[in-house]
């Protein structure tokens, strides 16, 4: 059974959907590539809906290894049991598993899907001697910010050409007035006026703002708003707070905010 009973809210801004449904039929990794809170996570959740498949989602970071994804031997009372990881056990299951943000994993540790990401379609449990034979409907997905990590990391090539990669964006506007209209549970004036306040902020980025408001973010001001609280103090806490500590920036933010909602 999938993860969600209940479809997860998706609004396609191209043609992404018959592009995964595709992949997945052809048993193709996929590697999704765009700015923090554009929704990559919600697709990936509404895809695995879409196809019936379960979901298994690993955030990587710098001190996930090898062991945390495939797999280790744990110690039960007076006995030692082998404990699949969680790609281990999405193989086996023939789940999708989304590997979010994997760029931030060690590339030691990147390097274990590469079995699983050509036309061998297994992994190897070097502890037990056993070899996984893929499930038919086991899928990898990944993804990562790539405006981001060009800065620290980057992903090499010999592991970038196992997928087929999927770019995007922010919503165009009146498609992210839609989506936070519909998850910020506002009015339509607000999340107009949410969105427009998103473009200008993300004017700043050529002025050392380093993450632009996401869509995300957007819709956690929208439901601040729609709680209650106060216009220019959820989107103070809501969209400048998070995005930089920098009091030049933050004052600027501040500005924008006070010129959106005279």
């Amino acid at each position: 059974m999938p993860e969600h009973a209940s479809q997860p809210f998706y609004m396609p801004s191209g043609n992404e959907i018959a592009v995964f449904e595709q992949c997945h039929a052809n048993q193709l990794a996929v590697m999704l590539k765009g700015p923090t809170g554009c929704g990559k996570t919600r697709f990936v959740e509404h895809m695995a809906w879409r196809l019936g498949r379960p979901l298994v989602t690993v955030s990587c970071h710098d001190d996930l290894t090898a062991s945390d994804l495939v797999g280790r031997f744990l110690i039960h009372h007076d006995h030692m049991a082998w404990q699949d990881g969680p790609l281990a056990s999405a193989a086996r299951q023939g789940a999708i598993c989304y590997l979010d943000e994997v760029i931030e994993a060690r590339q030691d540790t990147v390097v274990v899907l590469h079995s699983l990401t050509d036309h061998r379609r297994t992994l190897s449990l070097e502890k037990t001697g056993e070899l996984i034979h893929a499930d038919p409907g086991f899928q990898l997905v990944v993804s990562y910010n790539p405006g981001y990590q060009r800065m620290l990391k980057d992903m090499k090539p010999s592991t970038r050409q196992r997928f087929v990669a999927l770019d995007f964006e922010f919503p165009p506007t009146d498609r992210e007035i839609a989506i936070v209209l519909r998850e910020g549970g506002t009015d339509t004036a607000t999340a107009h006026a949410l969105v427009t306040l998103a473009h200008k902020l993300r004017g700043l980025h050529d002025r050392g703002l380093v993450e632009v408001p996401s869509t995300r973010l957007l819709v956690a001001t929208a439901k601040l708003i729609a709680g209650g609280i106060p216009l220019r103090q959820a989107c103070y806490v809501g969209l400048v707070a998070p995005l930089s500590d920098d009091v030049s920036l933050a004052g600027a933010m501040r500005d924008l905010v006070d010129l959106t909602f005279v």
